[in-house]
């Protein structure tokens, strides 16, 4: 317990120390408030300090690039080298798929890098951290099919005090494989470019291209050779065009309407080179550039047909040459074109068919002509005559080669009808009336298959051989008297062949071939006209020869 007694009497007894210590107290607690507030301030300072370093730490954690850092000491240390700290990145750590995560060393990092390749950043490593000297390069890791980017950096303080040593990796295979797959399509696109100037370039003709202002924006060689220019931009500047020989610029013209149109036009135009008129064909197509439909292009083109020219011009001449015979002729003729209309007719075609004049001035149809004859029954009757004028128009198309048919009419007529393709396009049709033939051939079969039954009814045996020499006919009475085998006669033998085969029926007789001889001799003679032959069998056969109307043989043998 506190003696204020005591304590009253010494502060009575000396006063001055009294006001001293309370003077000292006093500064005491001063100090001891003022280093109270200033490490509170201080803990404040550092607590800040420490949350902008986990920012920063995070920020660079966060960051899609991983780094290595060799940190430094202060400058102050005697040699800092020899304290270096090494600090591998989390991202660093997972993108390279790190086995030690962030403890990892420069020297395992190194490790998934080609020979070649650690050797060069080695050297980028030492040259930054001797003479701080910055570094950009990409490299392939062994590991795995990436690319990785590398950017060495020195870190400097405001003092100029060195921090530290970074280097930065960033996966790029993306990127590096976009690039490699741009870079390729590039290197195609100008192969092809190429291929295409020189596909272009080495046509035999001019070609050309215009832009939506009709200004030629590139041509081929051709082009130049006909301009007798050397170079395109010439071409282009002064914008050069081929004109005709009556100098009309026929191509520009048509580049004009085609564009207008956006259909592709044609005309043919002469041009002078080298002294010499040529036949031209000019050609300008419209079509739409870079995908845009407001932009239209033409690209042209002019080719030589001079000699298509002279042929069309001789073709035509021979046409109506031919045309102008096949008038004259009795034969019943007509031509339909490619747009199956009456191109040519001759007499005998209006007379066949009974058509007056005033139906060739309409320039009747191959349709119409078909109505017209089914009208006059003069077509066939058929069960569906649509399907068969659908079928009769569809050979203008079909018809190569001649096709030859028969037209039975309702009348009783029969005409034979010729279908062939026509040179300038369409068909020529060629109609005959074979009505009366067909009745002449009918009556002359007829008679032969009489005749043939009267031979073959005789008692007498018959062959006849052709012009030819071969046998043509024989009766049942040769088969009987020879005992000849039908599938011989059939072969159509010579009359050697066939007196072999009678060889058995005179196998008395010691030399054959002479006989023979003699036979064939009287069967073939003019003058003899009748001889008799002995068999083994004592038989005698007379046999008797004479030639027919149309040159052939006539042979029997009659058994005596």
């Amino acid at each position: 317990m506190i003696d204020w007694l005591f304590l009253s009497d010494m502060y009575y007894a000396a006063p001055e120390l009294w006001y001293v210590l309370g003077g000292i107290i006093v500064v005491l607690l001063a100090v001891i408030v003022i280093e109270l507030l200033h490490i509170l301030r201080l803990k404040q300072k550092n607590y800040f300090l420490n949350r902008d370093r986990e920012r920063y730490a995070e920020t660079l954690y966060a960051s899609k690039d991983g780094y290595f850092a060799f940190i430094y000491p202060d400058q102050k240390v005697n040699d800092p080298r020899q304290y270096i700290v090494e600090r591998c990145s989390r991202r660093l750590a997972v993108i390279m798929n790190l086995p030690n995560g962030v403890k990892s060393s420069f020297e395992d990092i190194l490790k998934n890098f080609y020979k070649e390749d650690i050797k060069k950043i080695q050297k980028y490593i030492l040259l930054l951290r001797e003479d701080g000297v910055s570094f950009d390069d990409d490299f392939m890791i062994k590991t795995a099919n990436k690319c990785f980017h590398l950017a060495g950096s020195r870190i400097n303080g405001i003092d100029g005090n060195v921090y530290c040593d970074m280097v930065w990796f960033r996966d790029v295979s993306f990127e590096a494989n976009k690039i490699s797959s741009l870079e390729k399509a590039k290197n195609n696109a100008e192969t092809l470019r190429s291929q295409l100037q020189d596909m272009v370039d080495n046509l035999p003709f001019p070609a050309w291209i215009r832009d939506n202002k009709f200004k030629i924006i590139n041509c081929n060689k051709k082009y130049l050779e006909y301009c007798n220019l050397c170079s395109k931009d010439d071409v282009i500047k002064k914008g050069v065009e081929i004109i005709a020989a009556n100098g009309e610029n026929v191509a520009l013209q048509l580049a004009k309407s085609a564009i207008t149109s956006n259909r592709q036009k044609k005309s043919i135009a002469n041009i002078i080179r080298n002294g010499e008129r040529l036949a031209m064909e000019i050609i300008e197509t419209p079509f739409h550039a870079e995908n845009c439909l407001d932009k239209i292009y033409t690209v042209g083109s002019m080719v030589d047909i001079s000699k298509l020219d002279d042929l069309k011009r001789n073709l035509k001449i021979h046409q109506n040459a031919q045309l102008e015979i096949l008038g004259t002729l009795g034969t019943a003729f007509a031509v339909f074109d490619q747009d199956l209309k009456l191109a040519f007719h001759n007499h005998a075609f209006a007379s066949l068919w009974k058509l007056d004049d005033v139906w060739f001035e309409t320039e009747p149809s191959y349709a119409t002509f078909l109505d017209t004859i089914r009208e006059k029954r003069l077509l066939p009757e058929v069960p569906d005559y649509l399907m068969f004028k659908n079928e009769e128009q569809k050979k203008f198309s079909q018809i190569i080669e001649p096709q030859k048919d028969m037209l039975h009419l309702p009348n009783g007529r029969t005409l034979s009808r010729m279908r062939a393709a026509y040179p300038a396009g369409g068909l020529i049709f060629a109609f005959e009336d074979i009505t009366d033939r067909l009745a002449t051939t009918s009556a002359y079969n007829a008679l032969l298959t009489k005749q043939h039954e009267m031979l073959e009814n005789l008692f007498d045996a018959v062959l006849i051989f052709g012009t030819n020499g071969r046998l043509s006919f024989y009766n049942q009475s040769y088969i009987k008297l020879w005992n000849a085998d039908r599938n011989f006669l059939q072969e159509e033998p010579s009359i050697d062949e066939l007196l072999d085969s009678q060889r058995s029926f005179f196998n008395k007789k010691e030399d054959w071939q002479t006989l023979k001889k003699n036979i064939a001799e009287h069967m073939l003679s003019i003058t003899t006209k009748t001889f008799v032959l002995n068999r083994n069998n004592k038989d005698d056969v007379q046999i008797s020869s004479c030639n027919l109307s149309d040159g052939s043989r006539m042979i029997t043998y009659k058994k005596l």
